[in-house]
C-alpha cells in the first residue's frame, strides 16, 4: 500500500487509487472540493496544499491547483492548471487549459489553451491553440493537424500549406 491506500505496479512506482464522492449534494458554496475529490463539474482536484512529484496518469479530468512536477498524460481528458496551480511537467492531453504557469512542453491532442492569467514556458504542439490577450508563451508552436483531418486526408498535398487555426481569445 502507499499513499492514499494506493497499491504499488510491478514496476514499484506508487498509483494513488482516487477515492469516489459520497452521492451528497454539491457543497453550498459552489467550490470544488479538494485534493481528488469530485468537484461540481465531475473533475478530480488537486488542491492547493498538495504536491505531487511524479507521474499523474488518469482517464478523468482533472482540475490541478497545487504543483505538479514530473510527466502528465490523460490522453482522452481534459486538463486544467487552475488560477493557483502550477506544473513543471511534460504535458499531454486530449485538451489543456492554463490559467496558472506551465513550465515544461504541452501536447494538447485536440486543443490548448491558455487563458489571460495562464503562463507557458516551453513548446506548445495542438491541432487547435487560443491564446488570451495577456497570457504569456515562450516557446515554439508546432500546429498539427487533428486526427480525424489526418484520416480523411492525406498527410501532403503539393501546393496546399498545411495551416492549423490560431485565434486570440476574446477577453
Amino acid at each position: 500500500m502507499s499513499l492514499f491506500g494506493g497499491r504499488k505496479d510491478e514496476g514499484g512506482e506508487a498509483e494513488a487509487e482516487v477515492p469516489q464522492a459520497p452521492p451528497a449534494a454539491a457543497p453550498a458554496s459552489g467550490a470544488t472540493q479538494s485534493f481528488f475529490g469530485r468537484g461540481e463539474e465531475g473533475m478530480a482536484n488537486i488542491g492547493k496544499s498538495i504536491s505531487i512529484k511524479g507521474d499523474l496518469t488518469g482517464n478523468e479530468d482533472i482540475v490541478v491547483e497545487g504543483t505538479v512536477e514530473g510527466k502528465v498524460d490523460l490522453p482522452n481528458n481534459q486538463l486544467t492548471i487552475g488560477a493557483n496551480g502550477t506544473a513543471k511537467a511534460e504535458i499531454t492531453a486530449k485538451t489543456i487549459v492554463v490559467i496558472g504557469k506551465v513550465s515544461g512542453n504541452v501536447h494538447g491532442t485536440e486543443r490548448v489553451e491558455i487563458q489571460a492569467t495562464g503562463v507557458v514556458e516551453g513548446d506548445v504542439s495542438a491541432p487547435r491553440l487560443v491564446v488570451a490577450e495577456g497570457a504569456v508563451l515562450n516557446g515554439s508552436i508546432h500546429m498539427t493537424q487533428p486526427k480525424s483531418a489526418l484520416e480523411s486526408k492525406p498527410a501532403f498535398e503539393p501546393g496546399r500549406p498545411l495551416v492549423g487555426e490560431v485565434r486570440k481569445a476574446a477577453g
